[in-house]
């Protein structure tokens, strides 16, 4: 215990430390949060009727809790007044469902959730951007206060502490102290064991070589698998909101290795982790450093005229500009074919990611991004897990502190718990120009090295991939790029998310797609009369882009003598962690 106590007064001196130097800047901010739920109280205030009859079916349905649980405690066979929905890992113990203790806790938890987001939702005379924040952060409060996450309403936590004999809690103790110190003094719950991954061993550890470099990416040119490869090379653009790897997490998963294996030359961007002596660099920055310079330097070392371009998410927005940008400065042949992962061009429904973005909240980043020149990792991170938190925060609070069981090995946690940190200018410039004032998507509503951007001068082939379930860019949101390009654009559905509709290997057998040879104006018609086809869209993609990569030439190994390799693949940049 005295271990115990001397590592927290070490931590709470780290923490005080930090918070003299702090701005008080966090995500999601207090105040605004506050103020939201002000705004919200205040129109319930003036609906006593909604409030009334709310109030009324919650006390019915205690009522019957009570009469239900009285039931079961005489032995007597009672239907459950709440149950929670199919699929719930927090309920999976049994004793949720044989022991009346657990049984009942669960059920009043179970109404009292629905009779709060009820309550919250929909509130009259509130804005919609007003209420979309009370909506997730009502969501948030009440998956915090789940019965699965306290010891004593847990009975797969009071359990393992019994058969422990109370050593499991000492351990959790242990390792909540852990997460306190690794965040110095702020709580940031491990979700994997990051020593058990080593980049370029067991994880991005597909062979490459990095064969140019510059200020703000490493450029890595992979080595073939087969003797003949396609003409065209490829040109992957990932997001730098996160690192490239988690298109090459493992052998089985790997779309670079993948793409390898079809016979493709595959280069990918890999974007460093930015400090403050990177804070001047904005958006222009990252299409002049990143995909245009990779264009140039890929065709010079290998002779080819044209690449296929593929981009990720932001990586996916970016390459969208740079086709308008190149098409704008006549030399849209430069790229043969351009796929686009789902990416967003039109932000007017940005998805959840929109609860962080207003006026208000980018005062406040701008001035912390000022100060520090960069907005941290750890921020990011924060907002991303936040959007799925009883997976990505309550599971894994469950798992470490209360059980005290190590995290498990997972690669794509591993990477989700990698973040990178976004300069200042180029930040800025994305949320408020996109996100907020949605100029992206209108002709010439910005500008990228001194041209104006207009994504209808667009002739070059598109294939977009955006998934059903994606809650970071909802894929009715990506669509609308389908009506403003002027060129070929075939528009594909996946199942599942934002990451695993993505990373879905060929071989897979999971999800499925939806195909359509037309583009209506609206995303649903599209989706009514669309073909859902079984397993991966990779195979539908490996015959649309074999159309635009050219005959067969000699497999080309990385670099030459101008372009001489620099490392062997993953490189240094993606190395550099957010704590570093």
């Amino acid at each position: 215990m005295q271990d115990f106590a001397d590592r927290s007064q070490r931590i709470m001196t780290k923490f005080l430390e930090a918070q003299a130097e702090d701005d008080g800047f966090q995500i999601p901010d207090p105040y605004v949060v506050g103020k939201a739920f002000m705004k919200a109280s205040a129109q319930l205030m003036q609906d006593p009727q909604k409030l009334a009859e709310a109030q009324a079916n919650l006390w019915q349905e205690y009522t019957a809790l009570w009469q239900h649980v009285t039931q079961r405690m005489l032995g007597q066979e009672s239907e459950p007044v709440a149950r929670p929905v199919r699929g719930d890992r927090r309920f999976k113990d049994e004793a949720w469902e044989e022991e009346i203790y657990f049984d009942a806790v669960k059920q009043y938890y179970l109404l009292t959730a629905r009779w709060i987001k009820s309550t919250m939702s929909d509130v009259k005379g509130i804005d919609e951007n007003t209420q979309a924040k009370v909506d997730f952060y009502t969501r948030n409060f009440v998956q915090s206060l789940a019965p699965s996450n306290f010891i004593a309403t847990n009975p797969t936590v009071l359990r393992e502490a019994v058969e422990t004999q109370g050593q499991s809690l000492l351990k959790g103790f242990q390792h909540f102290l852990d997460d306190l110190e690794e965040g110095k003094g702020k709580l940031r719950v491990s979700m994997t064991d990051v020593k058990a991954f080593e980049l370029g061993k067991n994880i991005a550890s597909t062979p490459g070589k990095v064969v140019y470099q510059n200020s703000l990416i490493q450029l890595l040119q992979y080595e073939p698998t087969t003797e003949k490869v396609n003409k065209n090379p490829l040109l992957i653009v990932p997001p730098w909101i996160n690192k490239f790897y988690v298109l090459d997490l493992q052998p089985k998963n790997s779309l670079i290795k993948w793409a390898v294996d079809q016979g493709h030359t595959v280069y990918v961007i890999s974007w460093i982790n930015p400090d403050e002596t990177l804070a001047h660099k904005d958006f222009s920055c990252y299409m002049q450093e990143g995909p245009l310079t990779a264009i140039d330097v890929i065709r010079d070392m290998t002779g080819a005229e044209q690449v296929n371009m593929a981009g990720y998410c932001i990586g996916g927005t970016l390459t969208s500009c740079t086709l308008a940008y190149l098409a704008a400065t006549g030399e849209a042949d430069k790229v043969k074919s351009a796929t686009l992962f789902t990416t967003l061009t039109d932000f007017v429904d940005a998805g959840e990611l929109r609860v962080f973005i207003d006026e208000e909240q980018m005062e406040l980043l701008d001035a912390h991004m000022e100060r520090l020149g960069y907005l941290e990792g750890s921020e990011m991170s924060q907002v991303f897990n936040l959007l799925r938190a009883n997976d990505l925060v309550w599971s894994f609070f469950v798992n470490n502190y209360l059980m005290g069981k190590e995290p498990f090995p997972f690669d794509l946690l591993y990477w989700n718990s990698d973040p990178t940190r976004m300069p200042a200018m180029m930040h800025k410039f994305y949320l408020r120009k996109m996100y907020l004032e949605n100029l992206l998507s209108k002709p010439n509503g910005i500008e990228l090295n001194g041209v104006p951007i207009d994504l209808r001068n667009i002739k070059t082939p598109l294939y977009m991939i955006s998934t059903h379930d994606d809650h970071i860019a909802p894929w009715k949101s990506t669509y609308t790029l389908t009506q403003l390009v002027s060129g070929p654009c075939k528009f594909v559905l996946g199942g599942s998310g934002h990451i695993a509709g993505i990373i879905n290997p060929e071989n897979s057998g999971k999800y499925g797609y939806w195909t359509n040879t037309k583009k209506p104006a609206n995303p649903d018609d599209w989706f009514k009369s669309a073909s859902q086809n079984e397993g991966s869209w990779w195979q539908d993609w490996k015959k649309w882009i074999a159309r635009h990569s050219g005959g067969k030439v000699d497999a080309r190994t990385p670099g030459n003598n101008k372009y001489k390799p620099i490392e062997d693949a993953p490189g240094s940049y993606v190395k550099v962690r957010m704590t570093d």
